[in-house]
């Protein structure tokens, strides 16, 4: 009896320590994203993630047997989140362009534009209508980069009477509704979200400019850049990536991996 208690208890302790290790195995993906960035990440009023980048960045998780940590952020927080390894990447509707040699870069996996959003009932038709006009736009994106970058839109910018920055597209677009601000510098896929189910909004034909969206990654993590890289190509492969994008029209019509 003794002899078989005391192999149980060795079984026991092998189950133990076995399953401890397999937890230890499992690589924990920290996914940095911004909080209110629909439709690419963002946290809803339950506290649920959600978003296309959310939903990719598990999707990613799930093929390689990951677990999944969401890091949500003030966007302009991004580089010290990363920096400080708060989280693995910054993954939010980011923009590759004018910052390739600023993080190690993933395949791009969106398109998209930049665009000036108003009120249909503006009178603002065409860019050079926005000369004296207050613009909205968010902190640390690519619509502020290009109104303040002299080889970008920064002469527009000076016809404004001002330039309003917001934490969010959320706030901003609120501010555009109250007539706070006249117009809002977006990317299309994020106004076409805001402008969903609405039809007192539009942008002007004339855009500011184009970019790809792609995640950003230490530029010393080529290992971990090269695993997420396949696994997206794999979503492709499977038509995970297209099922994800067809959840979001807003933005589906811009994604580019595997077209």
């Amino acid at each position: 009896m003794k002899k078989l208690f005391v192999m149980m208890l060795t079984l026991t302790m092998v189950v133990v320590l076995f399953a401890g290790a397999s937890a230890a195995d499992t690589f924990v993906f920290k996914h940095g994203f911004d909080l209110d960035y629909p439709p690419y990440s963002y946290i809803n009023d339950e506290g649920e993630t959600g978003g296309f980048d959310v939903e990719l960045a598990k999707a990613v998780c799930d093929y390689y047997g990951w677990e999944y940590e969401a890091v949500p952020f003030n966007w302009d927080a991004k580089d010290l989140e990363l920096n400080a390894g708060s989280c693995d990447c910054i993954w939010s509707g980011f923009t590759i362009n004018g910052r390739e040699d600023d993080y190690l870069w993933s395949i791009a996996y969106s398109d998209n534009t930049q665009m000036i959003m108003v009120k249909k009932d503006s009178g603002i038709k065409t860019l050079a209508d926005l000369a004296g006009k207050v613009v909205g736009v968010q902190t640390a994106t690519s619509a502020y980069d290009l109104l303040n970058d002299e080889e970008g839109q920064a002469e527009l910018c000076k016809t404004f009477q001002s330039l309003e920055v917001y934490e969010t597209y959320t706030i901003a677009f609120n501010d555009l509704k109250a007539g706070a601000v006249d117009a809002l510098a977006i990317d299309v896929t994020s106004g076409n979200f805001l402008m969903s189910g609405q039809t007192d909004y539009e942008f002007l034909e004339e855009a500011l400019g184009s970019e790809q969206y792609g995640i950003g990654f230490r530029k010393d993590d080529t290992e971990l850049r090269d695993q997420v890289n396949d696994a997206l190509m794999a979503l492709v492969e499977n038509g995970t990536y297209d099922e994800i994008g067809k959840k979001y029209p807003e933005i589906y019509d811009y994604l580019c991996l595997g077209k």
